[in-house]
């Protein structure tokens, strides 16, 4: 995480006594909250392959899920009014300290006006974070053009089909089902284009 933001972090880990793991790489999550139970206390684990900013973050997210826990127990809906109150305090200090370089923290600020389950599905805010990660090998499914052939992580080739409202449909080239893909997703253009 950037290293201004460390002291708070730090600072909250202590005062909710909240086990906090760095975790491996987790293609569905970013980063978890796990509510006390019986004798275990608070846990977040955030994934360890995050760039600085969006580690942050992510941890942020995390710890509103805690206060928000703390508050209302599960009374209350995961990432509703209640959270997102909790993510925009607990981001202001971040905010007010210029933690974030300009072009992350502009999508902050917008983001925040309405923040969703997932920073990843506010594309401003992940195409933000993104820029900040480290050179890649894998291309973003939104600069392919239209019937590029690509292959995804665990070797399935796909089509690039149409963009419908905010995703792309493509068509699974092994098994002939259609799934729709987040423009951001990394994905490696194919050698052949079958």
């Amino acid at each position: 995480m950037p290293p201004a933001a460390a002291p708070i972090i730090a600072k909250w880990i202590d005062y909710f006594q909240c086990e906090f793991k760095i975790s491996k790489n987790r293609t569905t999550k970013l980063g978890d909250y796990r509510h006390p139970y019986r004798d275990l206390g608070h846990k977040i684990s955030v994934n360890n392959d995050l760039n600085a900013y969006a580690f942050l973050v992510t941890t942020v997210h995390e710890f509103a899920h805690l206060l928000t826990w703390n508050d209302h127990k599960n009374k209350v809906k995961p990432h509703g009014a209640e959270w997102k109150h909790n993510f925009k305090r607990m981001m202001a200090p971040f905010i007010e300290q210029g933690v974030f370089p300009q072009d992350v923290q502009q999508a902050i600020v917008s983001y925040l006006n309405n923040p969703s389950a997932a920073s990843c599905t506010d594309l401003k805010l992940s195409r933000a974070l993104k820029k900040h990660d480290l050179p890649r090998d894998a291309s973003r499914l939104e600069e392919l053009p239209l019937d590029a052939v690509f292959t995804i992580k665990d070797g399935r080739q796909f089509r690039k089909g149409e963009k419908l409202r905010k995703r792309y449909r493509c068509l699974c080239l092994t098994n002939g089902n259609v799934y729709l893909f987040n423009p951001l997703a990394e994905v490696t253009l194919a050698a052949t284009g079958t």
